[in-house]
């Protein structure tokens, strides 16, 4: 949520006086529902939530014909605290995100060898697709035109560091398939790690 937050109190500050649609249309625009998990249908909650907790200010409420009412935000003194101290700590801290596939690649026993590394490949080719388009994005007339020279290089940072996961992905299904054993001291290399086979630890199966 602090990054949403962040995000969002410096897209206020930025565009002041602002609707909550333009917002999230700026943001979409910047792909944040990908590489910052800022979800769509949250953004007019979290706008509300920022009001409600005084950082943002309602400057005014509008209608026009049948469609949704829009409200027009501006920062407050305290959001714009709020906004610098997130931001810095952004900056100057490195944060651990989770990662669902780390979660499942230390199960690796689980897996039969030879669909852990054929995973592992695909995983590589999806990553390569999406280098090769960020790579297209940075090349085209339309990114260098409308959007600020530093979001180039922010393409440039997931592109380097998608590359080192592919890089990462091959090594390691190329070790799978040679046959270097990963299993936890104590076991025999088989296909699939038995202990798991089932979803049950081996200590499960011992004790029957």
């Amino acid at each position: 949520m602090s990054a949403t937050r962040m995000m969002i109190l410096g897209l206020v500050r930025w565009m002041q006086p602002v609707h909550g649609y333009d917002v999230r249309r700026e943001l979409l625009s910047w792909g944040a529902d990908r590489w910052a998990n800022v979800q769509p249908g949250s953004i007019y909650h979290a706008l509300r939530k920022l009001a409600d907790e005084g950082l943002l200010r309602e400057v005014a409420t509008e209608q026009v014909g049948a469609r949704p009412a829009r409200t027009t935000y501006e920062v407050t003194r305290k959001g714009e605290d709020e906004f610098e101290s997130l931001l810095r700590a952004q900056w100057w801290q490195v944060q651990e995100r989770p990662d669902p596939f780390t979660a499942a690649f230390s199960f690796l026993p689980a897996m039969p060898r030879d669909e852990a590394a054929a995973a592992l490949r695909n995983r590589a080719n999806l990553l390569r697709a999406g280098i090769e388009s960020m790579r297209a994005s940075l090349a085209s007339d339309w990114i260098r035109a409308s959007k600020p020279v530093h979001v180039g290089w922010m393409f440039e940072l997931w592109s380097a560091r998608a590359e080192a996961e592919m890089t990462w992905c091959e090594r390691i299904a190329e070790r799978i398939d040679s046959g270097v054993s990963y299993l936890p001291a104590g076991l025999e290399p088989t296909e699939q790690w038995s202990g798991w086979s089932d979803g049950r630890p081996a200590a499960d199966h011992d004790a029957k």
